[in-house]
């Protein structure tokens, strides 16, 4: 707990410090520009970003329930709000997936299930993620919405291809027992080796059992396509959702501003591509300037640090506070 309260305090330093450096020299626009915004529309956007959360709580319980029948959705969407806060405090976000497994497994369910379970969540919302980039790589590559120079486009290129990468590798991590039995026993053989372990024929036992019961629960969503197309839609849908918070932002400073849903959701997947591969919590510093680079392409440079500063409070920040908030009430009952 002290670990998470320090690695929250550094992402509300790195905060106050993007903060202070987008305003520094553009405070009086800023201010003009937020009074001046449509609130409601700014109050849909922060509709949206919990849609968003109940999205992905719904696919995660669609997949739990397979596993335990009694789970509630009510617990599904507390975790994924303490997904949000791991995520947010860890870099490149890796600590949301071992704390849903840990949250899973305390809600009953076994660490092999628990396990496969988050990877074929993630490899759902991976999917989307990559069926979204390919549409907006298609969509820009034809109908040219946003002016992308060389370099950053790239980065984009890049980015989809690392995160198509994940997606096949988590469709072989979920579907290859051998390849799984291998890097297993090859970690035990060399914990063995060098005395980490030392009953290494009790855990090879325990890994083969375990590995059967992964691979059993992988086996649901071959068996069950309604499952596998249910949980993909609802991160497509999830996506969107997220995708659509820029648009809302920039109309309510500006229903002029130039901005369509296509080129809303097409820049929010490439903001989203290239600014998560800096290893800092929360993609900081690269997220704020591959959004000020991709929607200045073509949005009033005015109006592009006002929306920036929303954006990340919403998509972010509050994520991060109330999922905070959540992990606290849920660690009290734990200990309790």
């Amino acid at each position: 707990m002290k670990n998470a309260k320090l690695k929250t305090f550094i992402v509300f330093v790195i905060m106050i410090v993007i903060f202070a450096f987008i305003i520094k020299d553009d405070y009086k626009n800023i201010i003009d520009t937020l009074g001046r915004a449509n609130h409601l529309l700014i109050l849909l956007a922060l509709l949206f970003i919990f849609i968003y959360y109940m999205l992905k709580a719904k696919c995660l319980h669609i997949i739990t329930e397979k596993h335990k029948k009694d789970v509630t959705y009510k617990e599904m969407f507390n975790q994924t709000l303490i997904t949000q806060f791991f995520n947010g405090i860890t870099p490149f976000s890796t600590g949301g997936q071992p704390m849903q497994i840990y949250m899973l497994n305390k809600s009953g369910i076994s660490l092999a299930n628990s396990t496969s379970i988050i990877i074929q969540d993630f490899l759902m919302y991976q999917l989307a993620l990559v069926t979204i980039g390919i549409i907006a790589l298609i969509i820009n590559g034809f109908a040219h919405i946003i002016n992308i120079g060389p370099a950053l486009y790239s980065l984009i290129l890049l980015g989809f291809a690392i995160n198509t990468i994940i997606g096949l590798g988590l469709v072989f991590i979920s579907f290859s027992r051998r390849f799984n039995n291998f890097i297993g026993k090859l970690i035990i053989k060399i914990a063995s080796k060098v005395r980490i372990i030392k009953n290494k024929e009790e855990i090879l036992e325990k890994w083969e059992s375990k590995l059967d019961e992964f691979h059993d629960s992988a086996k649901i969503f071959k068996k069950e396509k309604g499952l596998f197309v249910k949980c993909y839609l609802f991160n497509l849908l999830a996506l969107f959702v997220f995708y659509l918070i820029p648009f809302l932002i920039f109309v309510s400073f500006d229903p002029n501003c130039g901005i369509t849903i296509s080129s809303a959701i097409a820049s929010s997947a490439f903001v989203l591509l290239v600014g998560n591969f800096v290893p800092i919590p929360g993609g900081s510093v690269g997220i704020e300037v591959s959004f000020s680079m991709i929607f200045g392409g073509f949005i009033k440079e005015s109006l592009v640090s006002p929306a920036l500063l929303i954006w990340r409070t919403i998509t972010y920040y509050l994520g991060v506070f109330i999922g905070g908030i959540a992990f606290s009430i849920y660690e009290g009952r734990e200990k309790k």
